[in-house]
Formats: structure tokens, C-alpha cells, sequence
């Protein structure tokens, strides 16, 4: 543990921990392989969160650990699903969601973070910001939920959290965090394109999609 959170570096005038440096290249390695509809996107981003956990539970950012924890769990639940839904030996089918699915999931995150947000005001020691901790904690699950079902809004999804949790990240001297943006919205550009070309390409069928995604 000592290890991961000692300096790496120094740049720009912020130092680097080797936990956030480790834990952001493997999430952009996870992210590539969801952009090629890789199952090992999982596992990777199951290590990035652990690695990551250990970055921020010596700083002030509660939520940004309480984040690391959901992509923990949910990365495995996501894992279990794409495994599923490629039981048969195909190509992971993807598809946008439904307006009533949409609508649920958007439901949901409002909710969530309504939620999340009000436990961190009523223990303020949880939270120097409620808000952008519980946007950030409830997002991250929002876009892990959605990519686990398979839906290309998960793109869109990772994109919400990121312009407000990569800056977030810097101002609690997360550099790293902050100067990995720049990939991680090319790749996020790369993967939305792929996998709406995917959308237009074939249609999902139900025995290679993950549980709970109709065709």
C-alpha cells in the first residue's frame, strides 16, 4: 500500500502517485477493450478500481473511493454479463436502449444521486463537495449499467461523469487523473463511433446479447 501511494513523479508542478498513474492506464486499457467489445474490458477495470482505491484513500475524496468500490462490484456483475452474453461463441451484440429503458436509467441516476447527496450533507465528514461526489459515485454506475446491458449510451454516459470527475481529480491533486482526459475522450469518440456502426450493421439477436437486453 505504501508503495502505490508514493510519488511517482512530479509534473507540472503535481506530484504523480504511482496508484493514480497505475490505476488510470489500466482504465484506459479497460476502455479500449470495451471499444472492442472485449470481455477482459472487465477484469481490467476490476484491477483499475482496486489500484485506484489505494490512490485515494489517503486524500480528501471520499466520493472519488466510494466510485473505485462501484467499479469494484459492478465490473464484476458487467463481467458475468458479457460472459453470458457470449455463451455461444459470437461477437458481443450492442444496440441502443429503449426510450422507456433510457428513461429508467436516467430516472435511476437522478434518484441515485439525489440519495447518495443527501447522506453526504447529513455526514459531512463523507464529503467536502455531496454533489459532484455523489454525480461521480452514481454516474459511474449509471455508465457501467449500461455498458454491461450492452447499450451505446454507455459512451455518452462515461463522457457525463468524466467532464466533471477528471477536474474534480486535479483539484484534489489527482493529476494524472486530469492529464488522461484527452485519451480517454478520443477513445470514448472511437468506441461511441464502433459500436454505433455495430447498431447499423446487424441485428442483436437474443442469444448473444447480455441478461436483460432484448434484440
Amino acid at each position: 500500500m505504501s508503495a502505490l501511494t508514493s510519488v511517482a513523479f512530479t509534473a507540472f508542478g503535481e506530484q504523480v502517485k504511482w496508484a493514480d498513474m497505475i490505476g488510470n492506464l489500466l482504465g484506459l486499457a479497460a476502455l479500449a477493450l470495451g471499444w472492442r467489445r472485449s470481455v477482459l474490458s472487465w477484469p481490467v477495470q476490476l484491477l483499475a478500481g482496486a489500484v485506484l482505491v489505494a490512490a485515494f484513500l489517503g486524500g480528501q475524496a471520499p466520493g472519488m473511493v466510494g466510485k473505485q468500490l462501484v467499479v469494484i462490484v459492478t465490473a464484476a456483475w458487467g463481467w458475468a454479463q458479457w460472459q453470458r452474453g457470449r455463451r455461444d461463441g459470437g461477437a458481443l451484440a450492442v444496440r441502443f436502449a429503449s426510450w422507456r429503458e433510457r428513461a429508467l436509467l436516467l430516472a435511476g441516476a437522478a434518484l441515485g444521486t439525489a440519495a447518495v447527496a443527501g447522506v453526504f450533507t447529513a455526514f459531512p465528514k463523507l464529503s467536502w463537495a455531496p454533489w459532484l461526489d455523489a454525480y461521480i459515485f452514481v454516474g459511474t454506475l449509471t455508465a457501467m449499467v449500461a455498458q454491461a446491458r450492452g447499450w451505446v449510451e454507455f459512451w455518452f454516459a462515461w463522457i457525463a461523469v468524466d467532464l466533471i470527475g477528471v477536474p474534480y481529480s486535479y483539484t484534489h491533486g489527482y493529476v494524472f487523473s486530469a492529464l488522461t482526459f484527452a485519451i480517454y475522450f478520443v477513445l470514448v469518440l472511437l468506441g461511441l463511433r464502433t459500436w454505433w456502426l455495430s447498431t447499423r450493421t446487424a441485428r442483436p439477436s437474443t442469444a448473444n446479447v447480455p441478461q436483460g437486453v432484448t434484440a
